[in-house]
């Protein structure tokens, strides 16, 4: 019989991770620590409460059913210079070539901001497919330095399937959108989105009964006779309407229904236009019938299940950054954070403590050593989220495209993570001197509040 792996058969033994031994990389060995795992940490009236407050509070999530009809040019204008002002910094494509000042250029000229109408109809649509979010309106990938080619500085966000968006602006080819979602305004490529009316964009998240994907990632079934919404990936926290009216004996593209959840997903006409077609996932794939109660248990599972995914900046990699993977737990839960590091790290709608450089030391270890199952522990450009604490350590889990610590020389060891990992927080590295602990500029809770 051949030997169990280590993380199975010597939880102690250690990895080359500082301080991460194998049964850390366990969800099981987490969910053994918590003393009431299965309490509810915020019911659905709180947690209602709570999205409430952050749409009514938080300036980076936009109400796009509020926005004026027709649309005025000064507010379009301003839309698209505020993401897509020209690059001050140089530039460096694939094959670690500079990119050059008439590629540069011809990014602006594409914005055609001359052709925003002085008004123009409002139009909404659903986003059919998992698509990114550019600062201009190409594929082009560009980077900060040569050879570096994982962080895309044009690269913004992603969509995902349902997703309601106002149409703001077309690029100057006609094949790119710019497009205002709850959470973000960017460029995305036309061929991604369906325009339809405004009850019918505006209420698709709002159909009941629902599926809710709560993996990491699920697809739709293949299905050659729709290829338009064959393995379509579905992203943690999408929510997709039930078809409870689907005859049970009526085949969907090809196939029985009964071994699976029938959802109607939105798909682009010839002409752009919305319709929504019946599609299926899988009864064995990981999605419920509501979102998850909030509970200590299920931040854990949750987390977890991106454990090894690898870091994906702006959701690039058909996958997540740091700020992409606190936020997609937190959306299993039907919890609304926003996007971006900076937006999630000074949100007032959320129970912050905030850190400056005048705090000491003792302060940060303080609040370090009060930290929460689900706590959001924000750094300059990175957030994790805290396990629980051990052997004398806050240990995290995060989404990192670094990772470092001193070695048993002194010396700085760079493992280049790269991937959803878990680590500790004392020991990780900002720079040669200073400390993840040095550097903490605040902590997020998502907990109720008391009342005054």
């Amino acid at each position: 019989m051949p030997a169990l792996p280590a993380f199975a058969s010597d939880g102690d033994a250690p990895t080359s991770v500082i301080e991460v031994r194998q049964a850390d990389l366990l969800p099981e060995h987490w969910l053994a620590q918590l003393p009431a795992p299965d309490r509810v940490i915020l019911d659905r009236a709180g947690i209602a409460a709570q999205n409430a407050r952050m749409r009514a509070e938080d300036k980076s999530i936009h109400d796009i059913a509020a926005l004026p009809d027709p649309l005025p040019r000064a507010l379009v204008r301003s839309q698209v210079e505020a993401l897509s002002a020209p690059p001050t910094r140089a530039l460096f494509d694939v094959h670690g070539k500079p990119v050059a000042k008439k590629e540069l250029d011809a990014l602006q000229r594409a914005l055609a901001l001359e052709a925003i109408p002085a008004t123009q109809p409002l139009r909404y649509g659903l986003v059919v497919h998992r698509a990114a979010l550019r600062a201009f309106p190409t594929r082009l990938r560009a980077f900060s330095s040569a050879g570096d080619t994982d962080i895309d500085r044009f690269q913004e966000s992603a969509l995902f399937p349902g997703d309601a968006v106002a149409v703001l602006h077309r690029s100057r080819d006609g094949q790119w959108l710019f497009v205002a979602s709850e959470r973000y305004a960017a460029w995305i490529e036309a061929a991604h989105v369906a325009v339809g009316d405004r009850g019918t964009v505006l209420g698709y998240a709002q159909r009941a009964p629902y599926v809710v994907v709560t993996g990491a990632t699920v697809r739709t079934t293949y299905t050659p006779e729709e290829p338009r919404v064959s393995a379509l990936q579905l992203d943690m926290g999408v929510r997709l309407p039930l078809r409870a009216d689907w005859p049970p004996m009526q085949a969907v593209n090809g196939q029985h229904p009964y071994a699976s959840h029938v959802v109607d997903l939105p798909v682009r006409e010839a002409d752009g236009r919305l319709a929504l077609v019946p599609a299926l996932i899988p009864r064995s794939a990981d999605v419920s019938d509501d979102y998850l109660p909030l509970t200590a248990a299920n931040l854990v599972r949750q987390s977890f299940k991106f454990l090894g995914e690898r870091y994906g900046w702006g959701h690039s990699y058909d996958a997540r950054d740091c700020s992409g993977f606190v936020s997609e737990v937190y959306r299993s839960f039907g919890v609304l954070v926003p996007r971006n590091t900076r937006d999630q790290a000074t949100s007032p709608a959320l129970d912050r403590v905030a850190f400056d450089a005048g705090d000491s030391r003792d302060q940060r270890m303080a609040a370090v050593r009060d930290l929460q199952i689900g706590d959001l522990v924000y750094i300059p450009g990175h957030v994790m989220m805290a396990l629980g604490h051990q052997r004398g350590l806050a240990f995290m889990i995060h989404d990192t495209n670094g990772g470092s610590w001193r070695g048993a020389d002194g010396t700085r060891v760079r493992a280049g993570l790269n991937g959803v990992s878990v680590t500790p927080l004392e020991p990780m590295l900002f720079g040669e001197t200073e400390t993840y602990v040095d550097r903490i500029t605040s902590i997020q809770r998502i907990r109720p509040r008391a009342t005054p």
